[in-house]
């Protein structure tokens, strides 16, 4: 059935499934009682385990040739994928979740810039208003949290977005490469990093069950459908999905533990996702109407 549907319904269907998985994760990463380290080293190593018995599964006697063929892409690929992984850790411990999640509302807008630059996708006047518009709208969130004193929290954040932009765009560019192996040795990557600041390795009580729940629910399966989505879609059209991120992650800390983001946080965001959504809305329509 999956074989039948078009490229931009496949495409589709892998990132809005991998993003509602992770819509739960900023709560989860609020429940836990370990430290940052400790958090990220799991987050790397069980993922990292998961997904790569998957891969020797499917792959069988030819795991290691799809790992080798990742070539330059695949290098870039786990560099970024690694460092926004650790960003986005650092953004949530230091900064409201809904500030976390509207600087990842950032990474359409970013992909479409990275697009028009080094994939000789042009940029139309519609996308530079949205951008302009979404600028201004992050500046102000800045300054709310510059007064807040959370600022480095924002700027992770910040990061992360950049971070997810890069990985759509080499994504999209290596297309007829298999990252997935890319993200699993990103995964990696960071369980050894984070290894050399964990003070201990210990999950106490519900930590026991949120922490592998969240990193085979919220990490593991995300991360292998929205690697594999722009294949069949463009870079800004998968992370406009993370939208979904935004709108549901902060309501489910909201109702769960009763985080509730400044007024100037819902403004900016709501500005933010309004922007991106209309200008992908007339984007994606644009795109139907050539194909037919």
């Amino acid at each position: 059935m999956f074989k039948n549907l078009s490229d931009q319904y496949k495409g589709s269907l892998l990132a809005f499934i991998g993003v509602m998985f992770i819509t739960p994760d900023s709560l989860f990463i609020r429940l836990s009682d370990i430290g940052t380290w400790g958090l990220l080293f799991y987050r790397g190593a069980i993922p990292f385990l998961v997904v790569l018995i998957g891969l020797i599964i499917f792959y069988k006697k030819n795991f290691f040739n799809a790992l080798f063929k990742i070539g330059y892409a695949g290098i870039l690929y786990v560099i970024s994928f690694s460092i926004c992984n650790i960003t986005f850790i650092i953004s949530i411990q230091n900064t409201n979740v809904a500030n976390t999640l509207i600087m990842v509302a950032m990474a359409p807008m970013l992909s479409a810039i990275l697009a028009a630059v080094f994939l000789k996708e042009p940029t139309n006047r519609e996308t530079w208003i949205a951008i302009f518009i979404t600028f201004f709208s992050v500046t102000f969130i800045f300054y709310d949290s510059i007064q807040l004193g959370n600022i480095l929290g924002d700027v992770f954040g910040f990061i992360t977005a950049l971070g997810l932009a890069i990985n759509a765009n080499l994504a999209r560019y290596a297309k007829n490469v298999d990252l997935v192996p890319s993200a699993v040795i990103g995964k990696l990557v960071v369980a050894i990093f984070a290894f050399f600041f964990v003070e201990d390795f210990e999950l106490l009580g519900t930590d026991k069950i949120i922490i592998p729940l969240m990193c085979v629910m919220c990490v593991a399966i995300p991360f292998v459908l929205v690697t594999i989505a722009p294949r069949f879609i463009s870079a800004p059209e998968v992370n406009l999905f993370f939208l979904l991120e935004v709108i549901l992650g902060p309501i489910w800390v909201w109702v769960i533990i009763k985080e509730q983001p400044s007024i100037q946080t819902i403004i900016g965001g709501v500005i933010i996702i309004i922007t991106i959504g209309i200008h992908s809305f007339l984007a994606l329509k644009k795109t139907q109407i050539k194909s037919s």
